[in-house]
């Protein structure tokens, strides 16, 4: 078993060359994912092996590669949007209810981020799919499970009694968890989930008194980590050589005031924060405690205490967000801060995971043509942000987490997803379209200079991130998909 950041650490960038390697961590008895394709292949896993199939997502995929004029853009496409349900899933009916384990891809572990990231964009499919609507209600049963575990725990296995290879990890580590690091988004995503997939289908079969005691914890983890009156109960050290996998002082991380924001201790890429206070992920909060709100007002599942305790939690997120969260840039004016600590330090930047700056329209906490965003956009879409990287073979948002001048897909696809400007979404896929490294998929990263030093070549999240920016963009924009040459 392995974390994201040993695998990192133990495969390094891969070159083209060695992508056709048999290796323990690629290995499958349907060799998945090792075969060059470049004449246009599908790189899918053979009906038989898949390990689910969505006749819905089947459909869609034949209806929407019609639009797309361009051979090898339609093969991406079809080779990554169905992947999270190819190659991830794992679902059964434990106790007469439906379960669903989303694995990351080459990583087995269950990520509460990844595993709603990777589902969301079946949910507009769910109605015409009775089997796709049961999956995900099994992925909301499975997260439900995971927040009763352990609120703090980022990553959690299928057996609750597996112990983690992280298990000396100084934490509160107890069998069933892969990592615990404490990330605000690992709890929004559940929420986000659950109330796009209620929205899409009406459906509160599965919202019983264990998901509404998981809400319950979500507001009081929140509560703790407002740290109004102590530090709360959460901690985290690792014996490591990785500066971004430690916590300082103690485990509880440099210090903050309390202004209402909440702590995150770690980023969605599962590196440390510098100022605790990762303003994205807090406006992410923002965001799901409404939905948090709407839900428990309805009569169907209504529960004053968490309307009252969200809509209290809400407000004060809001105005801690307003006195310390929008900072003044002395080259470019009002923008929205990455990194605050309440003492009046902010720290800029942007993190190509998912809460980042660049995404909040993505997430619904900002309206794409918000001035203060757009502000924010220009900033991080350049080199004012020190991980925006371009290169030979690109541009995009990087991180701390695969090193110097390696360019997520991730945030190209995400630049592409938040833009209004159809210019900028045909830029986006044309650099997608080219950085594939000939293998048909997404990755985690690329080197700036040269696609084919890559991370990860398994990783579900960004092969169907990506083809929920085609989805996309057959609707809003489908000149672009028609132009052969893009």
């Amino acid at each position: 078993m392995q974390s994201r950041r040993k695998f990192i650490k133990n495969t390094g960038i891969l070159s083209a060359g060695m992508l056709a390697l048999n290796t323990e961590v690629f290995a499958s008895s349907s060799n998945l994912f090792l075969n060059f394709a470049p004449d246009f292949v599908s790189q899918r896993p053979p009906l038989a092996q898949r390990k689910f199939t969505s006749k819905a997502v089947e459909d869609a995929i034949v209806r929407i590669k019609k639009q797309i004029a361009n051979p090898e853009l339609a093969w991406l496409f079809e080779n990554c949007f169905p992947n999270t349900l190819d190659t991830t899933v794992d679902f059964e009916i434990i106790d007469g209810k439906p379960d669903t384990y989303v694995i990351t891809g080459d990583i087995d572990a269950m990520w509460l981020r990844d595993s709603t990231a990777q589902i969301w964009p079946y949910i507009p499919f769910v109605k015409e799919d009775k089997k796709l609507k049961e999956l995900v209600k099994g992925v909301i049963n499975r997260q439900t499970k995971c927040i009763l575990l352990d609120p703090y725990a980022n990553a959690f296995y299928k057996d609750f009694n597996q112990v983690s290879e992280w298990k000396s990890d100084i934490t509160k580590m107890q069998p069933g968890i892969h990592e615990r690091k404490w990330e605000i988004d690992s709890l929004c995503y559940p929420v986000r989930l659950a109330h796009g997939y209620w929205k899409e289908t009406g459906d509160v079969s599965m919202f019983d008194e264990n998901w509404k005691k998981a809400m319950h914890l979500v507001l009081q983890t929140f509560k703790e980590q407002q740290r109004w009156t102590s530090k709360g109960p959460y901690t985290f050290q690792r014996t490591t050589a990785w500066a971004t996998d430690g916590v300082p002082l103690s485990g509880y991380g440099y210090p903050v005031k309390p202004c209402g924001l909440i702590v995150s201790t770690f980023r969605p890429s599962d590196d440390s924060t510098l100022f605790g206070y990762l303003i994205p992920s807090n406006m992410f909060a923002i965001e799901i405690l409404g939905y948090m709100i709407e839900m428990c007002s309805t009569p169907a599942l209504k529960d004053d205490e968490i309307v009252k305790k969200a809509s209290e939690l809400r407000a004060q997120v809001q105005q801690g967000l307003k006195e310390n969260g929008i900072i003044t840039h002395p080259k470019f004016g009002e923008i929205i801060a990455f990194e605050v600590n309440g003492y009046g330090s902010f720290h800029f930047m942007d993190d190509a995971n998912v809460p980042s700056l660049l995404s909040l329209p993505y997430l619904g906490a900002v309206k794409p043509d918000s001035p203060l965003y757009l502000n924010t956009r220009k900033v991080v879409l350049s080199d004012n942000n020190p991980f925006f990287y371009k290169g030979k073979a690109g541009e995009g948002i990087g991180g701390p987490h695969t090193g110097a001048d390696t360019i997520w897909p991730m945030s190209i696809i995400l630049r592409a997803i938040t833009s209004v400007d159809e210019n900028e979404i045909k830029y986006c896929i044309s650099i997608l379209k080219k950085t594939h490294a000939d293998t048909g998929f997404m990755h985690e990263s690329f080197h700036k200079d040269d696609a084919k030093k890559f991370t990860r070549k398994w990783f579900a999240w960004a092969n169907t991130l990506f083809g929920e920016l085609i989805v996309n963009t057959s609707k809003n924009h489908p000149s672009i998909l028609a132009d052969k040459n893009i």
